[in-house]
């Protein structure tokens, strides 16, 4: 049984210490196949947005809720204490490959240096965070620069960079998403004979937070493909 909507949860804390720009907050990258929420619980700061339609940044605090969609380049940024419950369309795809971390374009097309760049080691993961941010910070702020063409030649090498995943994508989606809505169709279909049978098997399931490096912040995220069914 999948979470609601074939959806995942993670509580984000935005990172702190200024990058080279002077500003406090995650590391920039762009979702390919999924859509993103953020919604506030705590803190403030905002929400810099690079899209075909240019920078934007969003004001964020206690209750703002935003969202964006496949494409959609974002920073968060952290101005005090910023707290975010994030809620990621695709549940597994994220966790499997779908983002994209700007890093300048000699890298991002280079699938060797992109991986060598974002993966992060077993020791000094703190440092590996800082650098790895600080080289998708100085990509963004060339592709802020660099206008629509810039843009969509990082477009291009995101494609390509996550191309061979998406068989793999497509089986995931298969058991999650899909699956999810070709459930709802049948309980509809047995509904409308008067068929309650899937009632009989309702049940309990939990997925216990799990600590860990976000590219955001510190991520306290939630395994809701393996949850403990009570």
């Amino acid at each position: 049984m999948t979470f609601p909507g074939g959806t995942s949860i993670s509580r984000l804390t935005v990172y702190t210490g200024a990058c080279a720009d002077g500003l406090e907050g995650g590391t920039p990258h762009v979702h390919i196949a999924s859509t993103e929420a953020y919604v506030v619980v705590g803190g403030h700061g905002a929400l810099q947005t690079l899209d075909a339609n240019g920078l934007k940044e969003t004001e964020l605090s206690a209750g703002s809720t935003v969202w964006f969609t496949p494409g959609t380049i974002h920073r968060a940024i952290n101005r005090g204490g910023l707290e975010v419950l994030v809620v990621m369309s695709n549940a597994g795809l994220p966790e499997a490959g779908d983002a994209v971390m700007t890093f300048p374009p000699e890298i991002v097309a280079d699938p060797d240096r992109y991986r060598e760049a974002a993966t992060l080691p077993a020791d000094n993961v703190e440092e590996a965070v800082a650098r790895r941010r600080e080289l998708a910070v100085e990509g963004f702020l060339r592709l802020v620069d660099g206008g629509p063409e810039e843009l969509r030649r990082f477009y291009d090498s995101a494609v390509a960079l996550v191309r061979p995943k998406v068989a793999g994508w497509r089986d995931i989606w298969e058991r999650t998403v899909a699956q999810e809505t070709r459930r709802t169709g049948e309980i509809l279909d047995a509904l409308a004979g008067g068929d309650g049978s899937h009632l009989l098997r309702s049940a309990l399931m939990e997925s216990p937070p799990q600590q860990r490096w976000g590219m955001c912040g510190h991520l306290r995220a939630h395994d809701v493909a393996n949850p403990i069914v009570h």
